[in-house]
């Protein structure tokens, strides 16, 4: 990087999702992107002020995808084949956008399925925009 260029952070607002076999580039909100691993606290035998820490389990949050509701029902449907029993667990990405439209950063999560739909509230009185909410449990995520 030349001298006095800047490198500044990215925004948290350009960002598209893609899941195998449904088009949703369009949400509004993603979260649960984050993985935590337990670990196991050792006490050294004769040294009382001395831990030692092993990694355990690793754990995956759930992703929690919002956007406003479209005509477009291809959510709603994949929920419901985990409802009757007969889905097909997809992987996905969440691609992060620089200022300019190029991807920058990629995270690949896989073999996801929805575990919960909400729907919108809906206000005779508001004029707010009706969002769905999808969250999808997944076995891991991989970064780009």
């Amino acid at each position: 990087m030349p001298v006095g260029e800047k490198k500044y952070p990215f925004t948290a607002f350009r960002f598209r999702i893609e899941i195998n076999g449904i088009i949703s580039a369009y949400f509004s909100d993603v979260s649960g992107l984050q993985i935590e691993t337990e670990t196991e606290a050792i006490e050294e035998g004769g040294v009382n002020d001395y831990v030692h820490y092993f990694p355990k389990r690793t754990k995956y949050q759930h992703l929690i995808l919002k956007r406003g509701l479209t005509d477009s029902d291809e959510l709603w449907k994949w929920y419901q084949d985990v409802v009757s029993g007969r889905f097909k667990r997809k992987n996905g990405s969440i691609i992060l956008i620089d200022s300019a439209g190029n991807d920058k950063w990629r995270w690949n999560f896989v073999q996801a399925y929805p575990v919960k739909w909400s729907g919108p509230d809906l206000k005779a009185e508001s004029s707010s925009i009706a969002f769905e909410t999808i969250e999808i449990v997944h076995h891991g995520i991989s970064k780009e």
